[in-house]
């Protein structure tokens, strides 16, 4: 099964606790604290594969969560950190942000890689918050707790050239002819249900030829298969425009022309302006004459370039590769998409949220309150009253009271539940 478009959800690790520990020895009844670090969770790391060419991986796996950190222990002794997840994509893959729709990464390169969340950083031993006033410090700090987020994944086929056209243009016995690629072939429509991709050679030189599901009149709009995949056709630098000239499936290759540029067009102004080669196919059908006529009338409504080939006998096939390479070798490779620059991995550090629920009692949430809360143990005397201290500074007491907290209120800070006294 074909798959290019999924959507996952992904996690960094948590960073792992601080120790709160004393050091205790034969010789040192009552040492110092000797806590150490809590570790660092594990990132979340996109990769490239040469090996994979859809995202059917992705199909009932779709949850990808890194390891958290290890947490600190006595005698100073850091945390374990937590192991990254690789997350292996095939090439083309398009890294969406599924909240604001907006571009995070294009992995076009063989070998890319794109760190797309870090784990959550350690927390602190006892022994970081020594000092001469606090020589005994009791408390710790826990890791950072990261969030979960959803990203939609996208691959967009990377080929030099595209072969688009109506079902039984002859697409998928084209590139089995000019390329190392071997398609399923028949003769009814939608034999294609996938991109298919073949490297052609042509005097030791090389390009990429992918084969779209055929297209029908409607395409753009959700009609047929071709509308899943015009997508791999935005990376492509030439299309091969396949028409059938022998009109064996009773219509008119005229129109069949006309019919799949609107198509693209209908799909993405850029798709248009792609340059084209008109390439008629199954020429072998035709009585020399009919053909004849059939290449003027088109020159005379159309005037565009055209070669007329034969797939079954390989005739002008060759030719149609050099003009391939030589038009490919005018025409630059085109640029990765373009990522409007924003932090994905963004940590809130700074909202505040004050709510009330229905007993009256005040919640105070946010980045700000998840970050400080952090180094807070109210068993411990000390940090409590830093606690409170720093409520104060941070102007939180001052809100609730703008807000109606009166003497004797109820507050709720994550699970600190306290009431307020002046």
């Amino acid at each position: 099964m074909f798959l290019d478009r999924v959507k996952i959800t992904i996690k960094s690790g948590n960073g792992g606790n601080g120790s709160a520990s004393f050091l205790r020895t034969a010789m040192t009844a009552k040492g110092g604290p000797d806590g150490g670090e809590g570790g660092n969770g594990g990132n979340v790391i996109f990769k490239v594969d040469k090996n994979l060419n859809t995202l059917y991986n992705f199909k009932y796996h779709k949850k990808f969560v890194a390891e958290n950190g290890g947490d600190g222990s006595k005698r100073l002794k850091t945390g374990a950190n937590g192991k990254d997840i690789i997350i292996n994509v095939p090439c083309g893959t398009v890294i969406y942000d599924s909240e604001t729709g907006k571009i995070i990464a294009d992995l076009c390169e063989i070998d890319s890689e794109f760190l797309a969340l870090r784990g959550g950083k350690g927390g602190h031993g006892n022994a970081y918050y020594k000092s001469s006033i606090k020589q005994a410090p009791h408390y710790s700090q826990t890791g950072e707790v990261t969030k979960q987020r959803e990203v939609i994944l996208e691959l967009k086929t990377i080929a030099d050239v595209g072969l688009v056209g109506f079902p039984n243009a002859g697409k998928s016995t084209l590139l089995s002819v000019i390329s190392n690629a071997n398609p399923k072939i028949a003769n009814y429509p939608f034999t294609t249900l996938y991109p298919n991709l073949g490297v052609c050679e042509v005097y030791g030189q090389t390009f990429v030829v992918a084969d779209i599901p055929g297209l029908i009149e409607g395409a753009s709009e959700g009609q047929g298969l071709g509308h899943y995949f015009l997508r791999h056709v935005e990376r492509v630098r030439l299309i091969l425009h396949l028409v059938d000239i022998s009109q064996s499936d009773g219509r008119d290759f005229i129109e069949d022309y006309i019919n799949i540029n609107n198509e693209l067009s209908k799909y993405s102004t850029d798709l248009s302006k792609i340059p084209q080669l008109v390439v008629f196919t199954k020429s072998d059908l035709l009585e020399q004459d009919v053909l004849e006529q059939r290449e003027k009338l088109f020159q005379d409504k159309i005037n565009k370039e055209y070669i007329t080939i034969s797939a079954a006998t390989h005739h002008n096939v060759e030719q149609l590769k050099q003009i391939t390479l030589e038009k490919l070798s005018k025409i630059p490779k085109k640029a990765s998409v373009e990522i409007e620059k924003f932090d994905f991995d963004q940590r809130d550090i700074d909202s505040l949220v004050i709510s009330r629920e229905d007993d009256g009692t005040f919640v105070v949430s946010g980045g700000k309150i998840d970050n400080f809360i952090r180094g807070v143990v109210l068993s411990d005397n000390r940090s409590f009253a830093y606690f409170q201290n720093r409520l104060q500074q941070m102007g939180i007491i001052d809100m609730l009271k703008h807000r109606g907290l009166k003497n004797g209120g109820t507050v709720k800070i994550k699970d600190i539940v306290f009431e307020y006294t002046e």
